[in-house]
């Protein structure tokens, strides 16, 4: 994680990672207790994103109910188009 401990900051790294300096949005919304990050990609890189089958998502999905149980908080994350 981040120096700084920041689950959106460690969003923003995976998903530069796959998908270079493409033009990216990470937003950490509260919804209900919990913090929801909704991740914003260009059309072309949802794929890279998303992965064969769901893949990659699930990955960080399984990643950010890890950073959750860490924090004490519910973090999960969305993929908008």
């Amino acid at each position: 994680m981040p120096e700084n401990g920041d689950p959106r900051q460690l969003v923003q790294d995976i998903i530069r990672g796959l998908v270079g300096e493409a033009e990216m949005q990470v937003e950490a919304v509260e919804e209900d207790g919990e913090t929801v990050l909704e991740v914003t990609v260009p059309e072309q890189s949802m794929g890279k994103v998303i992965g064969k089958q769901g893949r990659t998502v699930k990955a960080m999905r399984a990643i950010m109910a890890a950073v959750s149980e860490k924090k004490n908080r519910r973090y999960t994350l969305e993929i908008l188009e």
